[in-house]
């Protein structure tokens, strides 16, 4: 499988990855109130950066298909991508882990799923000859 179809596809599947990790303490937990203070306590919350990732998804898989400029894809994918890391990292440095009972790595389990949407949207963009 070459670059250009590979980078898009870890992207597709690091998205998948954010919104999984971000949907989990919804099934871990006891009630669904104590995730929405858990996700509200820190200073952004980080159902945004869900949001995000959920973009990214569709903007990886249209350059990965062709639907859009390939070139224009990464790009994109790579500023959103960043958007969500700042988002996921300013949760993560100022949640309240006391709030719900769940392993305090889930937050840190969440900055490294985001962390990877900027790096395959380098990827994809150097696979491109973008960069």
């Amino acid at each position: 499988m070459n670059d250009l179809r590979l980078a898009p596809t870890v992207g597709i599947v690091a998205s998948l990855a954010v919104l999984a990790a971000l949907a989990a303490p919804y099934v871990l937990a006891e009630s669904a109130g104590d995730v929405g203070l858990y996700y509200s306590s820190g200073a952004l919350n980080p159902l945004l950066a869900g949001l995000f990732a959920l973009v990214v998804l569709i903007v990886f898989a249209a350059g990965r298909e062709g639907r859009t400029d390939p070139g224009l894809a990464a790009g994109a994918a790579l500023a959103l991508g960043l958007f969500t890391l700042l988002i996921v990292v300013a949760w993560a440095l100022t949640v309240r882990v006391d709030v719900l009972v769940i392993a305090t790595a889930h937050r840190w389990a969440v900055v490294a799923a985001a962390a990877l949407l900027p790096v395959s949207a380098l990827w994809f963009a150097r696979a491109l000859n973008v960069l």
